[in-house]
C-alpha cells in the first residue's frame, strides 16, 4: 500500500522520503475508505505504519539512507476494548445447539466443549493430535501454540465425555487412511480449516439466539472470565491461556463486572433502594427522638 502511494506521488527512491512524506501517508491512511465505504481501523493503520518504521530504521543502520525519517513519527494509539464474553447460562444454551442425533453433531459438541473447557485458540484446536489427548489424566498438550510455545492444560470431565463420544462413534466413520492422527476431521476425513471452524462456532452462537455474536475466541474469553469469577488465581488463568505476560491476562479482571456488581450490591450501604429507605426512616426516627429528649431537658443543649 505504501509503495502504491509512493507511485502516485512519483517517489521512486527511499532517499526522497522525509518525515513530512510519512505524515502525509499517515493522513492518507486516516482518510482512506474501503470498498464498503468504511475507514481503516486504528489497528489496521498501525499495522501499515509499523513495518515502515522498522524498514527505515534498518536502512539507516545499514547506511542505505543518511537518516531515519520515521524515527520521530508518532504512531496512532489503539483503543482498549474489552472482550465479548458469555454468561454461564448463555454458554450452556450454545452448547445445546448441535444435533446429537447426527455424527457431525457429536463432533461439533465435542469441539465446543473442548473450546469452553480448555480455552485453547482456534489454531491450537485444529492442530490437536490424538496423542496430545491424555484422557486418563484429563490433560491436553498444546504443541507449538502462539509463539511456538508448548503447554499442558487440564480439560473437564464433561468435555472428555463428549470427546469420547466423538472418537468412538464419529471419527471411525469419517477417517481416511493413512490416518495422520488429526483429532477433528471433516465429513470426508480431512482436517478442518480455520475459516470453517470459525463459521461453525459462529453458527451455533447465532442459533442460540442469545443476542450476542462470536466464534471460537468467545469461548476462550468466557472460560477465563468465569474461572476468575469462580475464585481462580489470575496466574493459573495465565498458565491456562498460555500468556507470557501477566498484563495480557489482567484484561479479564476488567471483564468480571458481574462479580464486581455482586460485591457492590452486597457491601455498599446505598446499593439497594429498600436499604436507603430504611436508612432514612431510621434517621428520621432518631431525629424525632432527639427532639423529644431535648424538649424535656431544663436547659437548651446549645447553651
Amino acid at each position: 500500500m505504501f509503495l502504491a502511494w509512493c507511485g502516485k506521488k512519483r517517489t521512486t527512491n527511499a532517499k526522497q522520503i522525509t518525515k513530512a512524506s510519512l505524515e502525509s501517508y499517515q493522513r492518507w491512511l486516516f482518510d482512506y475508505r474501503k470498498k464498503d465505504g468504511q475507514p481503516l481501523s486504528v489497528a489496521t493503520q498501525l499495522t501499515r505504519l509499523m513495518p515502515l518504521k522498522l524498514w527505515f530504521s534498518w536502512m539507516a543502520r545499514n547506511r542505505c539512507i543518511t537518516h531515519d525519517p520515521a524515527a520521530e513519527l508518532e504512531l496512532p494509539k489503539v483503543g482498549y476494548k474489552l472482550p465479548r464474553v458469555l454468561t454461564k447460562e448463555e454458554t450452556e444454551s450454545v452448547l445445546q445447539q448441535p444435533n446429537l442425533q447426527t455424527s457431525l453433531g457429536l463432533r461439533d459438541r465435542a469441539i465446543l466443549e473442548i473450546l469452553y473447557s480448555t480455552g485453547i485458540r482456534r489454531m491450537e484446536l485444529l492442530h490437536l493430535r490424538l496423542y496430545d489427548l491424555d484422557r486418563q489424566h484429563g490433560l491436553v498438550t498444546i504443541r507449538e501454540g502462539k509463539g511456538n510455545r508448548d503447554r499442558v492444560v487440564p480439560v473437564g470431565e464433561r468435555a472428555l465425555f463428549w470427546l469420547d463420544q466423538y472418537l468412538t462413534i464419529t471419527r471411525p466413520k469419517i477417517v481416511k487412511e493413512p490416518d495422520d492422527s488429526v483429532t477433528f476431521l471433516t465429513v470426508v476425513g480431512q482436517p478442518l480449516t480455520p475459516n470453517y471452524l470459525s463459521w461453525l462456532a459462529r453458527q451455533y452462537v447465532q442459533s442460540a439466539q442469545i443476542g450476542k455474536s462470536g466464534a471460537c475466541h468467545i469461548f476462550r474469553h468466557t472460560m477465563a472470565t468465569l474461572m476468575l469469577e469462580g475464585g481462580a488465581d489470575i496466574r493459573y488463568i495465565q498458565a491456562m491461556l498460555g500468556h507470557v505476560r501477566l498484563d495480557t491476562t489482567k484484561i479479564y479482571t476488567h471483564v468480571s463486572i458481574r462479580m464486581l456488581k455482586q460485591i457492590h450490591t452486597a457491601t455498599h450501604p446505598a446499593a439497594r433502594l429498600d436499604a436507603a429507605i430504611t436508612s432514612r426512616e431510621n434517621t428520621a426516627g432518631q431525629e424525632g427522638q432527639t427532639e423529644r429528649i431535648e424538649a424535656s431537658l431544663p436547659y437548651s443543649p446549645q447553651a
